[in-house]
């Protein structure tokens, strides 16, 4: 039923002679506004894929491209046909996963977008166990923040993701997975430094945040103080970076003070910093997202279960400055 389904939907959108791939040509020419630079994403000649775009121009009757020597423009329509051959693809991308699920869902990729200040402390922990627990199962990763991975969800570009804010988008649904700790980040010869735990609003005036985009920045001034919507002043708004490196880099350096997930601490301490717990325990929650329509859902149920089992020991109490461990978090939200 479900294939019959997704094969009428597919129809409404390919006319009798046009095909899946000159769509997928079209499709990459709009977004590398290319022909060269989108025929090598496609692994296809450039000649192919310009003959197959013309085809497709033909079949429909219509220009889809402006094409000059140095760039490559979407007509007015091509703009409206280009919707229908991302929906297309993605319908076509749907019918391949729902046949794939039936046969094994643990076997075949997973598209799983990770917020930036997340995935290179969690997926060293998880990746190995993954693949030796689950070897059928390959882990396509997407970096991104927290607003593009979400489209990512929207438009069928990715299966899953791992957030640290929710989504508040009713097509997405979401998993608590684990409770992660917030930690001062400070320079060795900071004032506070001596201190055993330190108070989120005594950085207030000192802080250093992430760029706009991040959902840490956003966290971090929260737990400092800073009202939901206010404009950043200070070293918030003069010393933004786009990395944890780098904002631990400019504290080392003594610019000012950050916060930084607990998962980051090993990675970052070695950087001239010292890490507090926070008194006021601040801290955000992980979450895995995904469509309640995807047709793999054990594939996420083995993920869920890989993270929980690494997140546990992944820090141990005492740590590093008295750095606290993550805590599993224990209900669907």
């Amino acid at each position: 039923m479900m294939i019959a389904l997704i094969y009428d939907a597919l129809k409404q959108h390919l006319g009798p002679t046009m095909n899946l791939q000159e769509l997928r040509y079209f499709v990459a020419v709009a977004e590398h506004r290319h022909f060269g630079r989108a025929a090598e994403a496609c692994n296809v000649s450039q000649p192919t894929l310009s003959g197959q775009i013309r085809k497709l121009e033909d079949e429909l009757g219509v220009t889809l491209l402006e094409r000059t020597n140095k760039r490559v423009d979407i007509t007015p329509v091509g703009s409206q046909i280009l919707i229908h051959a991302h929906r297309a693809l993605a319908e076509s991308g749907q019918m391949e996963a729902v046949a794939r699920a039936a046969r094994d869902p643990l076997v075949g990729p997973l598209k799983l977008g990770v917020i930036p200040t997340l995935a290179p402390y969690l997926m060293p922990l998880i990746l190995n166990s993954l693949r030796e627990t689950y070897p059928g199962l390959t882990i396509e990763l997407w970096e991104d923040q927290t607003r593009s991975l979400i489209d990512g969800l929207r438009n069928h570009r990715l299966d899953a993701a791992l957030l640290a804010t929710a989504s508040d988008a009713p097509e997405i649904t979401e998993i608590a997975l684990f409770e992660e700790h917030l930690l001062a980040a400070l320079p060795l010869d900071h004032r506070l430094a001596g201190e055993e735990s330190v108070n989120e609003e005594a950085l207030a005036e000192e802080l250093m945040v992430l760029s706009d985009g991040h959902c840490l920045a956003n966290q971090a001034l929260a737990a400092c103080g800073a009202k939901h919507g206010a404009a950043r002043s200070g070293l918030q708004a003069s010393m933004q970076a786009a990395t944890l490196e780098t904002l631990v880099n400019l504290v080392a350096a003594g610019y000012g003070a950050t916060l930084i997930p607990a998962l980051a601490a090993d990675s970052l301490t070695a950087r001239g910093i010292i890490l507090r717990p926070l008194t006021g325990k601040s801290s955000r929650t992980i979450r895995l997202a995904s469509r309640p329509g995807f047709p793999r859902p054990q594939a996420l149920r083995a993920l869920e279960k890989v993270i929980r089992k690494a997140v546990g020991p992944a820090l141990v109490d005492g740590c590093q400055s008295g750095v606290p461990s993550v805590q599993k978090a224990s209900k669907t939200l």
